[in-house]
């Protein structure tokens, strides 16, 4: 068979759905400024899923510093794969002050958060290796872990003793190939908002040998003293052996890095084929970069607002009797029972009736027959945003359990409509 003739038959969960929900409930275009409100369609909306969390995408201070860097060195400069020409004092600079701020002795930048991750287990581990991760962590540690050509083993989520069962299993194997034993997780799980049990696995470090990569993409600049990241908020930053955060949730700005002793950060830059045979980040990122994360260490009261808008919806959200499961972070999932066809209307209504544009997750990333609307808090919203949000929510869970959106069609029905 033609490898095209068998994609058209094997479109994937979602690609299915393409020809209806194409522009509206996938792919969907916000236009205008970044920010709390921005238009869909044509129409301003309450914006909730931006990952902007201290709401420096518009920052005067932030454009003011990208667009000088952009003037003064354009696009193209650093020109090259950074260990062949892409190098500059910025980037050094940029990677000790990264390293100073999650309390590290090293990072090194990383110009795709996801690329850096894939290559980061790929050079980090070898066939005589077991790795060891969270059954919900983030894509780019799954598709790293693929790559790997030893076990890996695979634990229930935040479960510590579903870990040390695995960990029992691993250290087996690693007895055998003398090989060592790689535990990752994530610090924040952008989905449930739930965090890592991060201290409970640096304390099985006293009965097994093994070293633990975190990544806190949700948790870096939002969580812990000064936005230091979980290992400061669960007090066990010391035992994060390798610590990943990204530039495109807190910092508002793509790229990344990765933080460890001296020595595993000197052979990650002489490793990561990510970054080895890539473009190096334009100077203008790294710049901003550099503005961005002076600005977070200066001003505190950045993470401080956006705790009192998460307060403020989390809080209201559970005294309105809606489940947002076991989230102690930011990230604030809304979970409503109902087909994927009702999620259409669900969201839908929240965006043509009450002008509030939120994303929906639905089977099979969650349980058939579970709605997830995720709102993503940031310290660009009001008070009064967060009221308008909860009272339009409440109208539509009440139409929800009345059957108001039972449908049989799902997206296809719905996609009639648009």
């Amino acid at each position: 068979m033609d490898i095209f003739e068998k994609l058209k038959k094997k479109a994937g969960p979602l690609g299915q759905h393409a020809d209806d929900a194409y522009g509206y409930y996938m792919f969907p275009k916000l236009e205008g400024p970044l920010g709390p409100r921005m238009m869909f369609r044509g129409r301003m909306v309450l914006n909730w899923s931006l990952n902007n969390y201290l709401g420096l995408a518009n920052h005067p201070e932030v454009r003011k510093a990208d667009a000088e860097a952009a003037e003064e060195f354009g696009l193209a400069y650093p020109m090259g794969a950074r260990m062949m020409s892409g190098n500059s004092v910025f980037h050094e600079q940029l990677d000790r002050e990264l390293a100073e701020f999650v309390n590290k002795e090293d990072a090194v930048l990383l110009n795709y958060g996801y690329q850096g991750m894939v290559s980061a287990i790929d050079a980090l581990v070898d066939r005589h290796d077991v790795i060891v991760y969270d059954a919900e962590s983030h894509a780019c540690i799954v598709d790293g872990v693929r790559l790997h050509m030893g076990k890996r083993f695979l634990y229930k989520h935040n479960d510590i003793a579903s870990l040390e069962q695995q960990l029992v299993r691993a250290k087996k194997i690693t007895d055998e190939t003398g090989g060592g034993i790689l535990v990752i997780t994530e610090g924040v799980f952008g989905m449930t908002g739930a965090q890592g049990k991060i201290a409970e696995i640096v304390e099985l470090k006293k009965k097994f040998d093994f070293r633990l990569f975190v990544d806190d993409a949700h948790g870096f600049g939002s969580i812990g003293t000064g936005g230091r990241g979980v290992g400061f908020e669960q007090n066990c930053n010391d035992g994060i052996d390798i610590y990943f955060g990204t530039f495109a949730k807190s910092m508002a700005l793509i790229g990344g890095f990765i933080a460890a002793k001296k020595d595993v950060v000197k052979f990650l830059r002489y490793n990561l084929r990510s970054q080895i045979y890539a473009k190096s980040v334009p100077m203008p990122m790294v710049k901003g970069a550099l503005k961005r994360l002076d600005l977070i260490r200066k001003h505190p009261e950045y993470k401080e607002k956006l705790w009192t808008i998460v307060r403020a919806l989390q809080g209201g959200l559970k005294e309105k009797g809606f489940d947002i499961g076991h989230t102690n972070t930011m990230v604030t999932p809304v979970m409503l029972k109902g087909s994927v066809g009702e999620a259409t209307g669900v969201v839908y209504d929240l965006r043509e009736k009450f002008n509030i544009f939120c994303s929906v997750v639905v089977y099979p990333v969650i349980p058939k027959g579970m709605i997830l609307l995720r709102l993503i808090p940031t310290a660009s919203h009001s008070i009064e945003d967060v009221n308008e949000t909860i009272a339009a929510f409440s109208a539509i869970k009440d139409k929800l359990e009345s059957g108001a959106y039972q449908m049989d069609k799902g997206i296809v029905a719905m996609g009639e409509n648009l």
